[in-house]
């Protein structure tokens, strides 16, 4: 007998939608878990939009969503720089400026390197002063180190390959702040017992491993960055492999996870 689900955490990316398409029925499949009465979270990697960017673009997408149900792992960094102080280089895309919005003093020295998806700072130049900084002591701090993600035109890379290049310039490790690192998955659970949790999301290595490592149940659904045999890849498997975010809410709805 399925276990009682008292919270789903839910991808955005390639779960919910791929830049501006909603994934089909997507929208209609929410509306259906609200209406089972259903507590659902968004859990998100996004690091290119700021959290208001991405709600608006949800919205105009059809998707109710609330703004506070969004769990962005770009405030999970804004939090640790916050709370270490911190002056950092930010690799980020200029859409998500806002969430870091006052945390930069341009006059005093960097003393540490955030990085997340920020295509047009992916150059030698950028690269390299944060990779000085690092050399000389600073941590580096990425949002989350996805290897591709999905676009309308394909796969792309994700902000993963720069990570681990860094990392293997200046002999370092990086810190994960989003998925999957398990403080994040924690953090958006709030008082919720993992095991009443279930987590919907394309990434097999950082929605669904990660979910899995803290006691939350996984859901892969096969869109987005899913590629074939991606089930395969990860001990424990998936708890359930859906086709679409459209399934996992039947699956949800009707007791079968």
């Amino acid at each position: 007998m399925a276990k009682q689900v008292r919270m789903v955490l839910i991808d955005l990316s390639g779960t919910l939608h791929i830049d501006n398409t909603a994934i089909p029925g997507a929208v209609d499949a929410l509306n259906r878990l609200r209406d089972g009465n259903v507590p659902f979270k968004f859990v998100t990697n996004t690091t290119k939009e700021s959290k208001s960017f991405l709600h608006d673009r949800l919205t105009n997408l059809g998707f109710d969503i609330q703004k506070e149900d969004i769990f962005s792992s770009l405030a999970a960094a804004r939090k640790l720089i916050v709370s270490r102080k911190l002056n950092p280089l930010l690799l980020i895309d200029p859409a998500a400026d806002e969430d870091f919005e006052g945390l930069v003093n341009a006059d005093h020295e960097k003393n540490a390197v955030v990085i997340g998806l920020a295509p047009d700072k992916f150059n030698y130049e950028e690269l390299t002063k944060a990779f000085r900084l690092v050399l000389d002591g600073a941590p580096l701090i990425a949002i989350h180190k996805a290897r591709y993600f999905k676009r309308s035109d394909g796969l792309a890379l994700g902000p993963g390959a720069f990570v681990t290049g860094l990392e293997y310039s200046a002999n370092v490790k990086a810190e994960v702040v989003g998925k999957p690192a398990a403080e994040f998955f924690k953090a958006a659970l709030f008082d919720v017992p993992p095991e009443d949790t279930v987590m919907i999301g394309d990434d097999v290595n950082d929605d669904i491993a990660g979910a899995q490592a803290v006691g939350i149940r996984g859901v892969l659904v096969q869109t987005g960055k899913y590629r074939h045999g991606d089930e395969n890849k990860i001990v424990p498997p998936p708890a359930k492999v859906c086709s679409s975010f459209v399934q996992a809410v039947d699956c949800i709805l009707n007791k079968e996870i």
